[in-house]
C-alpha cells in the first residue's frame, strides 16, 4: 500500500513540474515523462490492471506505433536511418503511455487536476507578462530583445512564445472567463471580457502567424460550443484584426510579421522554403508509399538533390520553367506539418494510421461537451484539436517541447472526460 502511494506521488509530481521544464529543460521534461510512464507501467503490473491497452484511441495509437517501427528497421526495403531511426521509433511509445498515465491514474483526482490546472495557468502567465514587459520595455527579464525578424520571444531568447502560449490559451482562459460571465456582479463580468481581450492581445503582439491562425479557429469553435462566450467571441476576433491593423502604428514589427510577410509568403508559397519541404515530402512518399522512409525519413532524404523538385512536378512529372531549387540549405527535421511527416516516416498506412489516431482523441475529447460547466473540456478539446488541425505549419509531432505540451493537455482532457462519467471504466484512486 505504501509503495502504491509513493509511486502515485511520484508519478504526480513528476507531472506538475513538467511545464517548468517544458519552458526551460527538455531533457529534464523528458525525464518527467519517463518517470511518469514507469510509475504507470508499475503500478498496472502490480494490480495485473491493463484495462487501458482496450481504449480505441490506444488500440489506433499502439498499430501506428507498430508500423512506424517496422517502417524504420534499418534495412531494405524499410528506412534508411539505421538503428538510431529505429530506436526513436521505438521510444515514440512514451508519449502514448504517458497520455494514458495521465487519463487512467495520475490526474485520477479533483486535487490532482486542480493542482495541474494551476501549474499550466502559471507557465501561461509566464510567458503573457514576460511578452508584454518585452513589449513595454524592449527587453524581457533576461534581457533579450525582440527577435530579429520582430516576434516577441517572451521569457525565451528565440521565437518560441506564440505556440505553447496558443496551446495552453483555451485551456487555461475560457474557465475562469466563463465563471466570471456567468455572475450578475457588472465588475465580474467586466473582468471576464478584460481576461479574454488582453489573452487576445498577448497572443497578436506576440507577431507569429501561425499561433495567431489557431487562436481565431479556437475562438470560432469556442463561439458554436459555448453559449455565453459567443458575443464575447466574435468581440474578441474583432479585437484581433482591429489589433492586427492597429498594429502598423503601434508595433511596426507585429504587422511586419502577421501582414506584409505573411501576405507575401503566401501570393509566393509554392516558390518559398515552406513550400519546397512540402513538395520535397510529396515526392519521397511518391517514391516510398508503402513503407515510407522511417522515423526521422524527411531528416535524413530532404538533402538529395533527386528530391529537389517543384509543385508543378508532383502534378505533371516535369519541373516549371525556371524553376530554381534552395537546395539543401532549406532542409529541417520535419517538413513542418504533422501529417507529411507521418507520411514520409510510414508511408500512406501510417499517414491514414496517424489521422486515425488524432480523431479518435478529438472523439474521446468531445463525448458529452456542451453542458454549461465544461468550459475546461471545451479548452481542452480546442488545444487538441488546434494540433490535429491538418492545415498548418507545425513542429515535429515528437518533438520537444512542443509534444510535451500536446500530450500532456490530451492526456487532462481525457481525465476530465473520464472524471466527468463519459469514458469506459473507473479511474482508479491516485494522486
Amino acid at each position: 500500500m505504501k509503495l502504491s502511494r509513493l509511486l502515485d506521488q511520484v508519478a504526480l509530481g513528476a507531472t506538475l513540474i513538467l511545464p517548468l521544464f517544458l519552458l526551460y529543460g527538455r531533457g529534464l521534461a523528458e525525464i518527467m515523462i519517463a518517470t511518469t510512464d514507469l510509475c504507470f507501467l508499475l503500478q498496472s503490473a502490480r494490480e495485473r490492471n491493463w484495462a487501458w491497452l482496450r481504449r480505441t484511441w490506444m488500440r489506433i495509437g499502439l498499430v501506428w506505433w507498430g508500423w512506424l517501427v517496422l517502417c524504420s528497421l534499418p534495412f531494405p526495403p524499410f528506412g534508411n536511418g539505421g538503428l538510431h531511426s529505429l530506436g526513436e521509433a521505438l521510444a515514440t511509445a512514451r508519449f502514448l503511455v504517458f497520455v494514458a498515465a495521465l487519463e487512467w491514474r495520475v490526474l485520477g483526482t479533483p486535487a490532482a487536476r486542480r493542482w495541474l490546472a494551476c501549474s499550466l495557468a502559471a507557465a501561461f502567465l509566464w510567458i503573457g507578462i514576460e511578452s508584454v514587459q518585452q513589449y513595454a520595455t524592449g527587453h524581457n527579464i533576461f534581457g533579450h530583445p525582440r527577435n530579429g525578424d520582430g516576434e516577441l520571444t517572451g521569457p525565451f531568447n528565440k521565437p518560441r512564445a506564440g505556440p505553447p502560449f496558443s496551446r495552453l490559451f483555451f485551456p487555461v482562459v475560457l474557465a475562469p472567463v466563463d465563471r466570471l460571465l456567468a455572475r450578475k456582479e457588472v465588475w465580474a463580468r467586466a473582468g471576464g471580457v478584460l481576461v479574454m481581450l488582453v489573452a487576445i492581445a498577448v497572443q497578436v503582439l506576440i507577431g507569429q502567424r501561425m499561433p495567431v491562425l489557431l487562436m481565431g479557429l479556437g475562438l470560432l469553435v469556442t463561439f458554436f460550443l459555448m453559449r455565453r462566450l459567443r458575443l464575447l467571441m466574435v468581440a474578441g476576433a474583432a479585437a484581433s484584426l482591429v489589433l492586427i491593423g492597429a498594429s502598423i502604428v503601434i508595433s511596426p514589427p507585429t504587422y511586419y510579421r502577421l501582414v506584409q510577410k505573411f501576405s507575401n509568403q503566401m501570393e509566393h508559397f509554392r516558390e518559398s522554403p515552406y513550400g519546397e519541404l512540402y513538395v520535397r515530402a510529396v515526392v519521397m512518399a511518391e517514391d516510398h508509399p508503402l513503407f515510407g522512409r522511417g522515423f526521422d525519413g524527411f531528416r535524413n532524404n530532404c538533402p538529395k538533390p533527386r528530391y529537389f523538385h517543384d509543385l508543378t512536378y508532383v502534378l505533371s512529372g516535369h519541373d516549371r520553367p525556371g524553376f530554381v531549387s534552395h537546395g539543401a540549405a532549406v532542409c529541417n527535421e520535419h517538413p513542418h506539418n504533422h501529417y507529411l511527416q507521418a507520411l514520409t516516416d510510414a508511408g500512406v498506412p501510417g499517414l491514414l494510421l496517424y489521422a486515425a489516431l488524432g480523431v479518435a482523441w478529438l472523439v474521446a475529447l468531445a463525448r458529452g461537451l456542451g453542458r454549461p460547466s465544461d468550459a475546461r473540456r471545451v479548452g481542452l478539446f480546442i488545444a487538441a484539436l488546434i494540433v490535429i488541425w491538418p492545415i498548418a505549419s507545425t513542429s515535429s509531432y515528437t518533438g520537444m517541447p512542443m509534444s510535451g505540451w500536446f500530450f500532456l493537455l490530451v492526456g487532462w482532457g481525457l481525465a476530465e472526460t473520464r472524471a466527468a462519467g463519459f469514458a469506459p471504466g473507473a479511474v482508479p484512486a491516485g494522486g
